[in-house]
């Protein structure tokens, strides 16, 4: 490993490495066991070893001491991190740099180091702004330490975060995609270009430090813009080419490291029928929406800067066009009451213009750089008790339905930048627990995915839960075991009228196809793990039965860039921005 000298950390090294080997064999190596390890046994005395370092410390002390198998089955151990690639792919977050935001809410952290929203304490935060922001650094690096780490970096999903997408201009947007999957296709190829990146980007570490939200003589879209003016946003307009971005879109199709998904984030507000389109041809498949609240009254009182109504035709564009749906959702928030909430909940997947696939639950955190202190300090608004919270979430947890994925409890924040309110991370774990006291249970995706088990294709069932929509009909169709152990699952949307896509017209929209277990590489061997066994193909071919059973008679897919080859394997031709499938009669 580059820069790591082990000979400088033996002592430190060799005390981790013997305090791994005291753990139970079938322990696995998470943050809850190896982080205290860490801790007990810092870095230069302040910071934690990474997990490529250990693996280098300990071939290191094999070479110079002669440790035999239990040290080669520890470093295997320690190559792994399973929990990050059990859903099946390797997940890949990066952020895009500060920049303006079309919001004003007051819950929101207003560190200008930062994109709107983010803190510079959070883990994918600190990795953004050690590549300052630049697409093609932090997707390239990213895969590095991926790779050194022992996981398969050949399926990747993109997962682009940071204020409002479809906010920032669209030269941005294409250059910064174009780059993305430029650093999937060098990192497969072995190519590394990172010298140029780092000559076109620009520092945002000159910012200054978080904005008080008590006294902001300036705004957070003041000071950004300002640093933009003076410095440039490193695009120049020559950079942004559609053509180029279909370019590296085609080469990354075959590319040793493929896009099997590209998530997007945006506001309701900013979602229309062009930028429906405009995210498709950029390549994107799943879009994360901040609703935060479906009480046009609390909105209001956070100065969101958008209501319900806007929300429901968001989320109704994003569907007809066959888009997975991620949606956001805050409790806490200023106007907002523990009862309020229970109710607002509930609405979520009660109202067919709602139900989504995918859900993230953010309670109100405050921080000193948003302008709710203002609000806490005179009394208008407090942080939910313990208990209360405690009640919010465990209602939540039970409410969750099969075919939603709870991906996300309580956001990453550092206790240290929490003023008042909850500071555990880990309190899905305890609404988990308290709902299980009560009688209840979890049913949603995440609780119910296969990880790592061993099972047979005879284990398997095919169950099928339909639901209404605004925009039509609904099937979830799922591989379990009789132990409700979720394999793999299919998303089929039968829509009611013609989609405003003109290439989709009357089509049926496979809009998600997923197999769970630890991801393995491409024509890699699945043993008994769920990938590479054909039950995505045996997904599919039901998804056309019943397509073709309804009367349709074209399955589109929303593929990404990087399944296209599948698709086209299972019969489908590509269209424009989508693959295409005769399925019934005609």
């Amino acid at each position: 490993m580059r820069g790591f000298q082990p000979v400088r950390h033996e002592r430190e090294l060799r005390s981790i490495l013997n305090a791994i080997e005291r753990l139970p064999a079938d322990a696995e190596l998470d943050g809850s066991a190896l982080d205290p390890i860490l801790r007990k046994y810092p870095r230069d005395g302040k910071g934690f070893f990474s997990r490529s370092e250990l693996i280098a410390g300990f071939e290191h002390l094999r070479e110079r001491e002669g440790l035999g198998h239990d040290a080669e089955a520890l470093a295997r151990r320690l190559r792994l991190r399973p929990v990050r690639t059990r859903s099946g792919v390797t997940p890949l977050t990066v952020l895009t740099q500060p920049y303006p935001c079309p919001g004003r809410c007051v819950f929101c952290p207003n560190d200008v180091r930062m994109p709107k929203s983010y803190l510079a304490d959070e883990p994918g935060a600190q990795r953004a702004a050690a590549n300052r922001f630049d697409p093609y650094l932090q997707a390239w690096n990213r895969l590095d330490a991926y790779r050194a780490i022992g996981h398969p970096t050949d399926k990747v999903e993109l997962i682009v975060l940071g204020g409002t997408w479809s906010f920032y201009p669209e030269p941005y947007q294409v250059w910064f995609a174009t780059r993305l999957f430029e650093a999937l296709n060098d990192f497969g190829a072995g190519l590394d270009r990172r010298a140029e990146a780092w000559r076109s980007a620009p520092d945002f570490a000159q910012l200054p430090a978080p904005l008080d939200g008590r006294r902001l003589v300036q705004s957070y879209n003041q000071v950004v813009s300002g640093f933009l003016d003076r410095h440039g946003a490193g695009v120049a307009s020559g950079d942004a080419d559609w053509c180029a971005l279909a370019r590296v879109q085609r080469a990354n199709e075959t590319a040793g490291s493929r896009s099997v998904g590209l998530v997007l984030e945006t506001r309701p507000d900013h979602v229309d029928e062009a930028e429906v389109l405009r995210l498709r041809r950029l390549g994107c498949t799943k879009v994360q929406v901040g609703i935060q609240s479906l009480s046009d009254e609390v909105l209001r009182a956070n100065r969101r800067g958008h209501d319900v109504a806007a929300t429901r035709q968001a989320l109704g564009l994003l569907r007809r066009a066959g888009f997975k749906i991620h949606a956001h959702w805050m409790p806490n928030l200023l106007a907002a009451t523990p009862a309020a909430d229970g109710e607002d909940f509930g609405r979520l997947f009660d109202d067919p213009a709602f139900r989504p696939d995918e859900l993230k639950i953010y309670p109100c955190s405050l921080v000193e750089s948003a302008e709710l202190m203002t609000h806490f300090e005179s009394g208008h608004w407090r942080p939910y008790t313990h208990d209360e919270l405690l009640d919010v979430l465990v209602a939540a947890l039970a409410a969750v339905p099969r075919y939603c994925r709870l991906t996300r409890v309580i956001r990453d924040i550092s206790s240290d930048d929490i003023v008042v309110g909850n500071k555990l991370t880990n309190f899905r774990e305890v609404a988990e627990r308290a709902l299980a006291e009560r009688g209840g249970a979890c049913v949603d995706i995440r609780s119910r995915e296969i990880g790592a088990r061993s099972f047979t294709d005879a284990d398997l069932e095919l169950g099928v839960m339909e639901y209404e929509t605004d925009t039509g009909r609904e099937l979830f169709l799922e591989l379990a075991t009789r132990e409700d152990r979720l394999a793999g699952f299919a998303r089929l949307s039968l829509p009611a009228a013609p989609s405003f896509v003109e290439e989709l017209g009357a089509s049926a929209l496979l809009r998600e196809v997923h197999v769970y277990g630890p991801s393995l590489a491409i024509g890699a061997s699945a043993g008994a793990d769920a990938q590479h066994r054909g039950l995505g193909a045996r997904l599919v071919r039901e998804t056309a039965r019943r397509a073709g059973g309804a009367g349709y008679r074209n399955l589109a897919v929303i593929s990404a860039v990087g399944t296209r080859p599948y698709y086209r394997r299972l019969g489908f031709r590509d269209g424009e921005l989508y693959q295409h499938l005769a399925v019934g009669e005609g």
